[in-house]
């Protein structure tokens, strides 16, 4: 049996039987929501929000990050929307935004009216940087969005520093990052406040959807909490009778019964997290025999929490284009794919204007000083979502499927090397 023979030419795979499944959720997450439903039927009240159960699960997500202010909504998306309002912008404010991220790392600037700006990302990784960000502020610029692809801290004390000088709030999106550590702090524990999604693909989840408003700064606390509940005057002593909404805003909450899958959750996170940062550390130990597959470059002094391997194929060396290599590794039993152009400028909504109607707005806006057709630079973007490519796995990986993963690579790269 030829097993050099790449298995997309008809050779034996290196992996034969599928990778692991994550199994996040277990009998933990069963009993806690079983008791939320036994509780409800026993009172004869439905399940509600803002009770025990999502109290406790903030109290446990602010424990996490040693302190700070915490609000449970539906969403990471809805999380970074709140996390937007509670900073009161005026209408056509400019806020810039990651270079590459989910569509819901973005949206939610328009949603509250106000213009987002592209900045571009440094050229060896999926994030931004203090020099691209600086390059795109202008006098209209009032907050900077950053976002922690893959589970990568962004290199943030430079980006505090701009923020600091030039008088901008800072937002981090860290929807693909709990966990992750820069420079000794956790992310989301340096800009002024921060956004984290627990859908059920993320490092825990509060069930299939889900996300938390966090910040050290009380008052923004309260800005977003009240924001993400329909502008409800929480903390608010002197409210006058009969007046029941301060601020407009959606609702954005999570649910006791969310909470409750959120509480076993956070007690697996630390295991998880380190089990991820391990794996991770392993392939990328392992990749320093490859002659044309590497981790991608990493800030100095942060340490990944692995939401997915960003791997760098050196282009030059082998005789195919990324597309077939990550064919030939997908023929051979390991989860890759080819491309994450997530680029939220080259999205038919930016390009076409297409928020609200055919208006046009905000970039149409007569009070809008700014570009009316934005065109942004993104060459970096581009160069590193065309010589990177995305490994999926979870916390299960043993060493088995880590040796794998190195055969494997070690297999077609043999297969393709000039």
């Amino acid at each position: 049996m030829n097993h050099s023979k790449l298995a997309i030419d008809g050779g034996v795979p290196v992996r034969k039987k599928p990778m692991p499944p994550r199994r996040l959720i277990g009998e933990e997450e069963k009993r806690a929501v079983m008791k939320v439903f036994d509780e409800a039927i026993i009172s004869g009240e439905a399940i509600g929000y803002n009770g025990k159960y999502e109290e406790q699960y903030e109290k446990g997500f602010v424990k996490f990050m040693g302190g700070g202010f915490a609000d449970g909504v539906n969403s990471g998306t809805n999380a970074l929307f709140a996390a937007i309002g509670a900073l009161e912008l005026d209408a056509l404010s400019e806020i810039i935004v990651p270079p590459i991220s989910d569509a819901g790392g973005v949206m939610p600037v328009v949603m509250a009216g106000c213009v987002p700006v592209m900045a571009d990302s440094d050229e060896r990784s999926y994030n931004t940087s203090a020099r691209e960000i600086a390059s795109v502020i202008t006098k209209r610029t009032r907050a900077i969005i950053v976002a922690h692809i893959a589970g990568e801290p962004l290199d943030m004390d430079p980006v505090m520093d701009l923020a600091k000088a030039r008088n901008l709030y800072v937002i981090e999106d860290c929807a693909q990052a709990q966990g992750a550590i820069y420079k000794d702090k956790l992310v989301g524990t340096m800009g002024d406040i921060a956004s984290f999604s627990t859908m059920f693909s993320k490092h825990h989840c509060t069930g299939g959807q889900g996300g938390v408003v966090y910040t050290h700064d009380e008052e923004l606390y309260w800005k977003a909490k009240r924001f993400a509940d329909r502008g409800k005057p929480f903390n608010i002593k002197d409210t006058l009778v009969g007046v029941h909404n301060v601020v407009a805003g959606l609702n954005c909450n999570s649910n006791d019964l969310s909470a409750a899958i959120g509480i076993e959750q956070l007690k697996k996170l630390p295991s998880i997290l380190e089990k991820r940062y391990k794996i991770g550390e392993r392939i990328k130990e392992g990749l320093k025999k490859s002659e044309v597959v590497s981790m991608g470059w990493q800030v100095p002094g942060s340490r990944s929490s692995y939401w997915f391997l960003r791997l760098k194929l050196d282009l030059d060396k082998i005789k195919v284009d990324k597309k077939q290599f990550c064919e030939a590794l997908k023929k051979e039993g390991i989860p890759v794919s080819a491309s994450y152009r997530y680029i939220p400028c080259e999205n038919p909504w930016f390009k076409n204007k297409a928020v609200f109607g055919n208006s046009g707005f905000p970039w149409s806006c007569s009070d809008y000083k700014g570009p009316k057709n934005p065109v942004f630079k993104f060459d970096n973007a581009i160069k590193v979502t065309d010589t990177h490519f995305n490994m999926n796995f979870n916390e299960n990986y043993t060493k088995i499927e880590t040796d794998d993963i190195l055969s494997a690579i070690a297999k077609v790269e043999k297969a393709y090397l000039k």
